[in-house]
């Protein structure tokens, strides 16, 4: 059974309640009070988990580790490859559905309920902690802050005012997903503090360098190929550039829908381009989009007008197919912001 029924005094989010606040230490002390006072816990994080994600699951659960709670990992799909080597991933576990007597569940950048993909958790008492522009105080207890270059600081930070140890495991972890929500250092609210952040990882264990090779020198055969077709693809204008798979694409190069992620950055990688999606048919005959900046457009507010979310310069959203009309739709969207900003800069 659960030893924190829902009628225990948490501050519930308010309806005027800004998103986005950054340091709210009232937040963090609220969360900390319900960790120390329950048992067993559910940490979850968005359907196809990134680096973010699995590595904020992987230390979130080592820290209430250390604090004598039980912690829980579930993922509505699979690890990508690339992060199952991280310390404690074989723990994580697939599902579609959660069920137990859990004090509460820890979201983990999810902008709700939904986008984690499991059934059963509107049953528990949540606590969302994201660090997204596109993010929404849903839970009965909301840390958010979009200033973090990932969610992975927002845990360390947690870390800290626990006063629990960033071990070496802990380090790893944490140091992956501020790498790889940053690009690689490219983009993302990157200030002294990020570089702070990283040196501390890595004084506290984490091998930087190992990390980078096993995330952007490990690619698969296979992927390599699928970059190939959608290269073929590969259309510019102006400041546009898009470039877009199809099942039969993955099925010839003997890929499957991991080796998608970050084609995009093929794309937004070529000199003067501003933005960049890449868009990839589903078999359900929607098609799924990968939408990256440089700082003129906000992709993120693109994407949440279309159903989807994420940060300035990186997100993602879903259109109703077929592949032709996405296009168009996506383009129309895009367009219309660069004119937006070329009036903006003229005045």
């Amino acid at each position: 059974m659960s030893h924190l029924p829902h009628n225990t005094e948490v501050q519930p989010a308010a309806e005027n309640q800004t998103a986005c606040q950054p340091g709210t230490d009232g937040a963090v002390e609220e969360i900390l009070r319900v960790i120390r006072k329950g048992e067993r816990f559910l940490v979850v994080s968005h359907s196809r988990p990134d680096g973010d994600a699995v590595g904020s699951m992987l230390a979130f659960a080592e820290l209430l580790g250390q604090l004598g709670k039980r912690a829980d990992m579930v993922t509505a799909d699979h690890v990508p490859a690339i992060y199952r080597q991280l310390p404690g991933a074989d723990a994580l576990r697939t599902a579609m559905r959660v069920e137990g007597p859990y004090d509460a569940v820890i979201l983990l950048e999810c902008d709700g309920i939904v986008r984690a993909r499991l059934e059963g958790l509107e049953q528990f008492l949540l606590i969302n902690i994201d660090h997204h522009i596109t993010a929404q105080p849903y839970a009965q207890l909301n840390w958010i802050d979009c200033d973090a270059v990932s969610v992975g600081e927002m845990v360390y930070r947690f870390a800290k005012a626990a006063g629990v140890t960033i071990t070496k495991e802990m380090a790893t972890c944490l140091y992956t997903t501020v790498l790889t929500d940053t690009g690689g250092f490219c983009y993302g609210s990157l200030r002294g503090s990020t570089f702070a952040l990283a040196r501390d990882l890595v004084e506290a264990g984490a091998d930087a360098g190992k990390i980078a090779r096993d995330i952007y020198f490990s690619i698969p055969l296979a992927k390599v190929k699928l970059m190939g077709a959608a290269l073929n693809t590969l259309h510019c204008e102006a400041e546009l550039a898009w470039l877009w798979i199809t099942d039969e694409d993955i099925e010839r190069a003997n890929a499957n829908d991991e080796d998608t992620e970050g084609i995009v950055n093929a794309a937004i990688g070529i000199a003067g381009i501003e933005a960049a999606v890449f868009l990839r048919g589903l078999s359900d005959g929607t098609v799924r989009l990968s939408l990256r900046g440089k700082g003129k457009v906000n992709v993120a507010a693109i994407a949440e007008r279309l159903g989807g979310g994420g940060h300035e310069n990186s997100a993602g959203c879903t259109l109703a197919g077929p592949m032709e009309r996405a296009i168009d739709e996506i383009l129309g969207e895009l367009r219309g912001e660069m004119r937006g900003e070329l009036r903006h800069f003229q005045k």
